[in-house]
């Protein structure tokens, strides 16, 4: 093949796949401007969390020798980093962004839809992956685990769902939403299996790293470093506590207004609609589940913050593109608020007291929290029977 044919067959790449190209680019980007500047300190906590899990060091400590922040990661994330914290910084960092990429990119390509549908997915996520890889998160991969824990529930592959269920719980909580997937499953037996047998290796497999001793207070320091900082993420002036509870503190300017009523809302409208199960048999409810589950993840997290939005607008972004007429006038304008305010609105985008009266009254949620409302009332109300989508549900699976 001479050069002529491969430049011709470069730049005759479809429209998903340059878009797929994007995701790489941004994040290449986002590691060189870290890297060189010298700017990395959530990828070094990462990084040196395994070095401490190693030499038997609290994990859960300050440690402003090394960063700043804290790790608060399970136990397990030290065996998911620790062949990138063996490379060289610079090279560790770099697959870091680009895993995260990746996996993102592997779980939109799974989702039944067209490949043109998928382009757009991921253009209007483009923004919030941005803001997550320039803060060198973790979001996108959890994103994609809960995807793919669907996405292979409808491939009958109990064993690898529930592999990234519990993975991604005992490494960031988030996932265990990837649960409520399994009354979607055609072998249950085989699941509740395949999840006591994940469950049983992966609550172990830290020790390998540490030894059981060290492995069993690890888990007890996790435990009340989360109750720890759920308790300081309620603040009416942080950078957290963008979630739904956090909106209705801040708009009310009271911190003391307790999560349990939201949490009980949240819950019950999943109860409610796992509840229907002669609506089980349609596509576009388990999706429009899947949606839910995402933003929730976000939306009724004290933990939720600038980065993590990623989660979320994926959520939303999907479910407004399964419909079958996604550009109407509302989705329209929530798309446009996805965009500009949730995207866009703790950015320098904007003007610094912009910013800072956003960041006052937790503006990032807002847009999500309207669409996830509307979806929520549908999971509980419509009847998805008649949709287009559903009605291929016996007839098309989910895209190998």
């Amino acid at each position: 093949m001479d050069a002529r044919t491969s430049a011709k067959k470069f730049w005759g790449l479809t429209g998903y796949q340059w878009t797929c190209i994007l995701y790489i680019a941004v994040a290449i980007f986002c590691w060189q401007l870290k890297y060189f500047r010298h700017i990395d300190n959530n990828y070094i906590i990462f990084r040196t969390s395994f070095y401490h899990f190693r030499d038997h060091l609290n994990l859960y400590l300050l440690y402003p020798a090394e960063y700043y922040d804290v790790y608060i990661y399970g136990p397990l994330f030290t065996v998911f980093i620790a062949p990138l914290s063996l490379m060289p910084e610079w090279l560790g960092f770099l697959l870091w962004e680009v895993g995260n990429a990746a996996a993102f990119l592997w779980a939109i390509h799974l989702l039944p839809f067209s490949n043109k549908t998928k382009t757009i997915i991921l253009l209007l996520c483009a923004i919030e992956f941005a803001n997550s890889s320039h803060y060198m998160q973790f979001n996108p991969i959890i994103a994609a685990i809960v995807i793919l824990s669907f996405v292979m529930v409808k491939r009958h592959k109990e064993q690898y769902a529930t592999l990234f269920t519990v993975a991604g719980t005992l490494m960031k909580i988030y996932p265990v939403v990837g649960l409520a997937f399994f009354f979607f499953s055609k072998n249950k037996a085989k699941y509740i299996l395949w999840s006591v047998i994940c469950l049983a290796v992966l609550l172990c497999l830290p020790a390998i790293i540490s030894g059981p001793g060290f492995l069993i207070q690890t888990y007890k320091d996790w435990f009340a470093a989360l109750t720890s900082k759920n308790i300081t993420n309620q603040s009416l002036t942080t950078g957290f506590d963008w979630c739904i509870m956090g909106m209705i503190r801040r708009f009310l300017q009271d911190s003391t207004i307790p999560n349990w009523p939201f949490l009980l809302m949240g819950a019950l409208s999943v109860a409610g609609a796992l509840l229907r199960v002669k609506q089980y048999p349609y596509l576009k409810f388990q999706l429009q589940l899947m949606c839910s589950l995402l933003m929730m993840i976000v939306l009724f997290s004290t933990a939720s913050e600038h980065p993590t939005f990623i989660i979320a607008t994926a959520g939303a972004v999907i479910y407004i593109m399964m419909q079958p007429k996604p550009f109407t006038p509302f989705n329209i304008v929530m798309l446009v608020l996805l965009l500009v305010v949730t995207g866009l609105g703790p950015s320098d985008a904007f003007p610094k007291p912009a910013r800072i009266w956003m960041q006052h009254y937790a503006i990032k949620a807002y847009a999500p929290a309207i669409i996830w409302f509307k979806l929520a009332w549908e999971l509980l109300f419509a009847d998805f029977s008649k949709d287009q989508l559903s009605n291929k549900a016996n007839s098309q699976e989910i895209q190998r």
